[in-house]
């Protein structure tokens, strides 16, 4: 079909076909580190505007374990999370994470974070000077909206690179097993363990 069809423009492009498990193409998309898969029915068609189930996206990010320390308040108790790692002694600041919180997620993180609120920022690398191409550096001024917390709260996060940024969504809080997450971070990698 490629063969026949010939498109003007370049941002048009034939995806390729592919028979085969989806165990098989999971562990394929896996290996190369690809965001995921988009997968439809061989007998459906494409309708559009509608969303009939004929269609699937299976986006396979990769988590990570952060550790929070602070939060920007915001509506159900926090807007977002602060996380970062610790190399060393230091702790250092990654990103704000926003995504995957529902209003009830929100109120059980916020409830969790109140008892380790403190009066100082724990990130070595803030305030940043400048709030980065996507807003999600931390200035001086966005600092003055945090709230700090005492870092012993470990969030399990997913992440996938865009194209020119990391985004982060949170999969779930591993509470207080561990208290320290060691490691050197890579934006292409996510953290290196050590």
């Amino acid at each position: 079909m490629s063969s026949l069809l010939k498109f003007r423009s370049t941002r048009i492009r034939m995806a390729q076909h592919f028979e085969t498990s989806a165990e098989e193409m999971l562990r394929a998309v896996h290996q190369q580190r690809l965001e995921g898969v988009i997968a439809k029915r061989k007998d459906s068609r494409y309708e559009a505007g509608k969303r009939s189930g004929s269609w699937a996206k299976y986006r396979l990010n990769r988590g990570q374990e952060l550790v929070i320390g602070g939060y920007v308040p915001g509506t159900h108790g926090l807007d977002s999370i602060i996380v970062g790692y610790y190399r060393g002694k230091d702790l250092f600041y990654i990103a704000r994470v926003r995504n995957g919180f529902v209003p009830a997620t929100r109120r059980q993180v916020f409830a969790k974070l109140q008892p380790l609120v403190a009066p100082d920022c724990p990130f070595v690398n803030l305030p940043e000077a400048h709030e980065g191409r996507w807003g999600d550096g931390l200035t001086a001024e966005d600092m003055k909206k945090c709230v700090w917390v005492r870092p012993q709260l470990v969030a399990r996060l997913n992440f996938w690179n865009g194209p020119s940024r990391i985004a982060f969504g949170i999969r779930n809080l591993l509470g207080f097993e561990k208290t320290r997450v060691f490691g050197a971070w890579s934006k292409n990698q996510g953290l290196e363990q050590k």
